[in-house]
């Protein structure tokens, strides 16, 4: 069984690091105005904005407007964010390879609110 003292903030940034860099060249030449950043655990404000309840895990959060709702005045805006929850997914997820798994599935996942899909059509296609 794999600890979740094992495994450290940058040995996950390179998980997430290495999920991104796996991305079709089709998916990531088109992303836009976007940064992805990862963190320990999602912040209260964070958790009440997608309305979890207790003992519910959040693996990543994108915060943002996608792609589809952005119209030609869209401009001049900060980053839309996603981010990666590491305690969340490491105390779920028991060895390396199941994380690194739980870590690009969370990635696409977020990436696909970003081009305007919603948790249906990402449940669909597996994410």
């Amino acid at each position: 069984m794999f600890s979740p003292s094992q495994i450290t903030l940058d040995d996950f940034q390179e998980l997430v690091e290495e999920a991104l860099l796996t991305l079709p060249d089709e998916i990531s030449s088109v992303m836009d105005n976007v940064a992805v950043t990862v963190a320990e655990h999602p912040s209260a404000a964070q958790r009440r904005a997608v309305r979890l309840k207790p003992g519910q895990a959040l693996y990543g959060l994108y915060q943002g407007v996608p792609l589809t709702r952005r119209a030609t005045n869209y401009g001049m805006v900060p980053p839309d964010r996603i981010t990666i929850f590491m305690y969340p997914m490491v105390y779920n997820h028991h060895t390396p390879e199941a994380i690194r798994r739980q870590v690009r599935r969370t990635v696409l996942h977020e990436i696909g609110h970003h081009f305007g899909m919603d948790e249906d059509h990402l449940r669909r296609l597996g994410y």
